[in-house]
């Protein structure tokens, strides 16, 4: 969540290794050469996704249930629209195959209800945060170094909303922080970062606020029960997305090199879970591999446990998400959080990486 500044070199990581070139040589080798082609088929799934999505909020709006029936159907609404997210990520990245046009089109019905436009987070995220994973104040999706807060001071309110501040509206902070950050992303560092050069803003900004008068026709036609089709749906979806995102990067060391086992983490959540989120608990993998369909990534991290498994690191969801709101968000150094709030409390990662890597939690089932 890195608020707009001007990003300045990266300072000298004390933690990583420089191989993930061979190690990517290495696993397109050994896995099967279908592990990394497009599947075009996957794309039949935006139907049942919209067909929940709709059928639900067209129940909630005509069918006259009680409060806590239109709240159960809330809740599917915004788990399927954050679902539908995660796979048109897929779709933005090619995993899918088809053309641009195709991809933008399913990357609307996935993302314009997250009020980001699907060239805009193509550029944001596919080229910008893929290629700047954790390094230093370069990453739009980091809290970024202390450096930057001693910079500017006034910075410092913005680490009270996150995870891990110790404040009790931070307990909220998942329910809406990734369509604000998407905001902040497009209106500001967009605005002022070299990586942005050359996209077309003003029309991703026009795009959003057609996103949010979408949301807001809803809420009218709702009247009283936008509460279930509009808000509830909203804070699910964001919480859905950004259970994940939160945990994909913000516990792991800034590093240097740009080496998805040492700046990146997979979690472990139940297996239909899995399947119904399209696999994005595998994000290591996907930073391996960002085309490869999400199905195929299970045989990467079998691969990964098996040859490097005191370097990969995958946590159970849940373990991941208490720590993520027990730490500081702010790099000190590359392994070290801060709380630029509370200076004195820092949080050293390097320990972690014993604690959840593959090999404790092999050892830990055979002892």
């Amino acid at each position: 969540m890195n608020a707009a500044v001007k990003p300045e070199s990266i300072r000298p990581a004390s933690f990583g290794q420089q191989d993930e070139r061979a190690l990517r040589d290495q696993m397109r080798k050994d896995l099967p050469a279908d592990t990394f082609k497009a599947q075009t088929w996957r794309v039949i799934w935006f139907l049942p996704l919209q067909l929940v999505i709709w059928g639900g909020i067209v129940t909630i709006l005509m069918a006259g249930l009680p409060w806590y029936a239109n709240l159960g159907l809330g809740l599917v609404v915004g788990h399927t629209i954050g679902s539908q997210a995660l796979l048109a990520h897929e779709v933005l990245h090619g995993a899918l195959g088809m053309s641009r046009g195709w991809q933008n089109f399913f990357g609307w019905l996935g993302f314009g209800p997250m009020v980001a436009p699907p060239e805009f987070w193509r550029k944001w995220h596919n080229s910008v945060h893929h290629a700047h994973t954790n390094m230093g104040d370069t990453d739009p999706d980091s809290f970024g170094t202390l450096r930057r807060y001693k910079a500017d001071p006034r910075q410092k309110k913005f680490p009270k909303l996150a995870p891990g501040s110790g404040t009790w509206y931070s307990l909220l902070f998942l329910t809406y922080s990734f369509t604000m950050h998407a905001q902040i992303v497009l209106w500001k560092q967009a605005k002022r970062r070299k990586q942005f050069r050359g996209f077309n803003r003003r029309k991703a900004i026009i795009q959003s606020l057609l996103c949010v008068a979408g949301w807001l026709a809803l809420a009218v036609i709702s009247g009283p029960l936008a509460l279930f089709t509009v808000v509830i749906p909203f804070m699910v979806a964001n919480a859905l997305g950004q259970g994940y995102i939160l945990t994909n990067h913000f516990l792991r060391p800034q590093t240097e090199s740009n080496n998805p086992l040492d700046n990146s983490m997979s979690v472990r959540t139940l297996p239909l879970l899995d399947r119904l989120h399209y696999r994005f608990s595998h994000h290591i993998e996907h930073h391996f591999f960002p085309k490869m369909p999400s199905h195929k990534a299970p045989r990467l991290r079998e691969w990964l446990e098996v040859h490097y498994p005191e370097r990969y690191v995958a946590p159970t969801h849940w373990q991941a998400m208490k720590l993520l709101y027990a730490t500081p968000r702010v790099y000190q150094d590359p392994t070290v959080l801060v709380d630029p709030n509370h200076p004195e409390r820092t949080f050293d990662l390097l320990p972690l990486q014993v604690e959840m890597s593959a090999a404790t939690y092999k050892a830990q089932a055979l002892s």
